[in-house]
């Protein structure tokens, strides 16, 4: 970092000092907005004017679970709760989006299969078949002309992993070896990391959420799924404009390496950007996620457009009252790195403590902020 005055190198966090750690946290000038994913733990009106009074600003409905019917009854109860608080929540569909995804298995496997290390496991692409500990189904049915000898297959968020020993495209099967123990059920998602993958971009779960429910009930945010070049961006424009929704924004969640890759036109064309760190961090190294998170958000801030940071930002208070120090240091550097929103997923949607979830990411916004020159920074 240079001084704007000088030529002479200035360190980080000049504007820290005793004083500033020791006294109270000021809330009132809190700029990075929260996004809250509504799910069981906080639905009821009760506890969505809990949040919306601890400090949300976005709620997330997330279309990979449920149906139309219960996000409706949860959006009719979120907006009795805001005109109850005389609060103005901004509502944010979130896509399922293409997904590839590990298949059933017969009956006696009960619903889970155990895979030791070192071991032999067959994927088919004939969804059909109905596997066990030596042979299960893939749902990606360009699996065989996608992958190499030697790459790496990731299974439910990394917890199993595949090495690819041969391909025989004639049979629709790939021989794997297994990397780690691991016992994991059906329906798992699957990462091909590094590949880019025939699949499209909306699928007809997609368009049916966005067309009869986003569109329908009038929500303010589109978060598109695994959106990896610029034509995605615009069919999604393009299905909005046709609908009768073209006020609705459309935040580009950037999930895999061909999505970084096109990253400059994606933002051009996009409203804003969501930094998904969970797929993001089976697709490239997991120690170079920060790197891509610094990376996308200085862009779209130069670019004058909103980023959100996202993933396992408070993770542990799905279960615990009170953050780890990691948890508070990654929400602190992401205001740092200059992100408009920081989201909580399953801290809210599942979490026995979204109320103090929500609070202590404010807080440590609140006291990020509160260290930065944001005249310089500006200027800069």
């Amino acid at each position: 970092m240079i001084s704007n005055t000088s030529d002479i190198p200035t360190l980080a966090g000049g504007f820290i000092n005793l004083e500033t750690i020791k006294k109270p946290t000021t809330l009132g000038s809190r700029k990075c907005k929260v996004v809250c994913t509504l799910g069981p733990a906080c639905w009821n009106v009760d506890q969505l004017e809990t949040l919306i009074d601890a400090g949300m600003n976005i709620a997330r409905f997330n279309f990979s679970h449920g149906d139309h019917e219960g996000h409706l009854a949860c959006l009719n109860r979120l907006r009795e709760a805001a005109t109850n608080k005389a609060q103005n929540v901004a509502v944010m569909l979130d896509t399922k989006g293409p997904e590839i995804r590990s298949g059933f298995f017969r009956s006696e496997c009960e619903g889970k299969v155990n895979l030791v290390k070192g071991e032999t496991l067959i994927l088919t692409t004939d969804y059909d078949f109905k596997g066990d500990k030596h042979k299960i189904a893939c749902s990606y049915p360009d699996l065989c002309t996608s992958v190499n000898a030697g790459q790496s297959i990731l299974v439910a968020d990394g917890s199993l992993v595949l090495t690819v020993l041969s391909i025989d495209a004639a049979s629709g099967e790939v021989t794997t070896r297994v990397e780690n123990n691991a016992s994991f059920g059906e329906r798992k998602n699957m990462n091909l990391p590094g590949v880019v993958v025939n699949l499209p971009t909306l699928t007809e779960k997609d368009v049916n959420d966005i067309v009869n429910f986003g569109i329908k009930h009038n929500v303010d945010f589109i978060a598109a799924s695994f959106v990896r070049k610029e034509s995605d961006v615009k069919e999604i424009r393009k299905l909005l404009n046709e609908n009768g929704g073209p006020q609705i924004k459309i935040i580009c969640k950037i999930e895999n390496l061909e999505g970084l890759q096109n990253y400059d036109a994606i933002l051009q064309a996009t409203d804003a950007i969501m930094v998904a760190r969970g797929d993001l961090g089976m697709e490239i190294p997991p120690e170079k996620v920060f790197l891509a998170q610094k990376m996308m958000i200085r862009e779209a801030n130069i670019a004058g457009k909103p980023v959100i940071t996202a993933t396992q930002m408070l993770e542990s208070m799905i279960n615990n009252p009170r953050p780890t120090r990691a948890e508070c240091s990654d929400v602190a550097n992401a205001c740092y790195d200059g992100t408009d929103c920081v989201m909580l997923s399953g801290e809210t949607a599942n979490g026995a403590y979204f109320k103090e979830a929500v609070e202590v990411m404010v807080k440590t916004c609140c006291e990020a902020e509160s260290s930065v020159n944001f005249n310089s920074l500006y200027q800069s």
